[in-house]
């Protein structure tokens, strides 16, 4: 089901910005980080600007701008009540029901940020966290198992394209 949405979201793109936010000293809230790290490293297109925005996505609002990607993509460790490691894409109009714990910005606040000029089209892959302590350093094993399926998923996907 998260490589149809993918599909579906991705299949008209030309011009991709994935932005990947979170803290990789607070456990799986680096997912975010983790998974753009990878991807950067497998990945080279000149139609995909990868980004890690670590905990600051709001500094890089001029950048995406200037990039004028057609699709966006964020990934970040999303608090939902769901199991950890649990995947879930939430499109920008559901993005008020999921909340984030560690970030200046909330998802929703960056959306209408991003968006002053124009609309995009915006799409959120959230990791539910197991484990987001100050100072753990790796990824908990059911969100490094489901951010390692994400990017498999991406990369399937995009080289699809």
């Amino acid at each position: 089901m998260i490589e149809e949405g993918l599909r579906e979201f991705l299949k008209d793109y030309n011009k991709l910005v994935i932005l990947g936010i979170g803290n990789d000293i607070r456990g799986d809230d680096g997912l975010g980080q983790y998974i753009v790290n990878k991807l950067d490293e497998d990945i080279d297109d000149d139609n995909i600007e990868i980004i890690n925005a670590k905990t600051v996505p709001e500094n890089f609002t001029g950048k995406i701008r200037s990039i004028d990607p057609s699709h966006i993509l964020i990934i970040d460790a999303v608090i939902m009540d769901e199991e950890p490691g649990k995947i879930r894409l939430v499109n920008k109009e559901e993005v008020s029901s999921v909340s984030i714990s560690t970030h200046s910005m909330s998802l929703s606040y960056l959306v209408n940020y991003l968006e002053i000029k124009k609309p995009y089209n915006i799409l959120f892959i959230g990791i539910q966290p197991e484990n987001m302590d100050l100072g753990e350093l790796s990824l908990t094993d059911s969100c490094k198992k489901s951010s390692d399926e994400i990017i498999n998923i991406l990369e399937t996907v995009l080289n699809d394209n």
